[in-house]
């Protein structure tokens, strides 16, 4: 399977709520990655947090037909320095250990945007593309961004955000957001990436429903002037 080219492996799938996105994002590498370069191999993490290579192709990955190709093969990234690669094991019983030189995480959302993996790969030594770990944990909770910007003195739109817990005293919530950023608000989940959880709210009975929905993906809720 190795070869002398520089070996790439593609994460996709992935346990977030945006598991479906990043399964038609993977499609553009798989299609447009210039294979005369680079060995490429592909590893498809299921809700359930199993992680599996696979040759499905583009079309399999984003219908989600991937999962069930007989061809299909447990693997782990090792965090071992000295495997620097992944851990494959074979139908047969044997595990083959293969050299990795990059990957790239084509995965959405938390357990992916989120440092999880980039701290996993900082652990083993191999090279990946994007934001480092802490980088990618500040950016993905975006109470915790907007704080740090505020500190930091960088304009941006004016926000809010409240706890799960507060759900129970929505009024004085809903007072507080919409004499600060008025109507229509975004409301978004915390820690999700941009696809899922967020609505724009134009009175108080959409704020309520959009805040409902942005808690199915976390247990904080951001505003934001549109």
């Amino acid at each position: 399977m190795q070869s002398e080219k520089m070996c790439v492996v593609l994460l996709f799938g992935g346990m977030s709520s945006e598991h479906e996105v990043s399964r038609v994002s993977v499609g553009n590498f798989v299609n447009n990655i210039d294979r005369e370069k680079y060995e490429v191999l592909t590893v498809g993490i299921t809700k359930e947090g199993r992680w599996l290579y696979t040759e499905a192709t583009a079309e399999q990955m984003a219908d989600g037909s991937w999962e069930e190709l007989p061809g299909n093969m447990p693997c782990v990234i090792s965090p071992d320095r000295a495997d620097h690669g992944m851990i494959l094991f074979t139908p047969s019983g044997q595990v083959e250990k293969l050299h990795v030189d990059v990957v790239i995480p084509a995965l959405h959302g938390l357990w992916g945007e989120d440092g999880t993996v980039q701290g996993l790969l900082e652990m083993a030594g191999i090279a990946y593309v994007g934001c480092g770990v802490l980088g990618s944990a500040l950016c993905m909770d975006k109470v915790c961004a907007n704080l740090v910007m505020d500190a930091a003195g960088i304009a941006r739109c004016e926000w809010d955000y409240m706890e799960a817990w507060q759900l129970a005293d929505f009024d004085a919530i809903e007072r507080r957001v919409a004499e600060k950023l008025h109507y229509p608000i975004f409301v978004k989940p915390a820690n999700a990436g941009s696809s899922v959880g967020i609505s724009k709210a134009a009175d108080k009975a959409a704020l309520r429903a959009a805040v409902e929905l942005a808690l199915r993906h976390d247990s904080r809720v951001v505003f934001e002037r549109f």
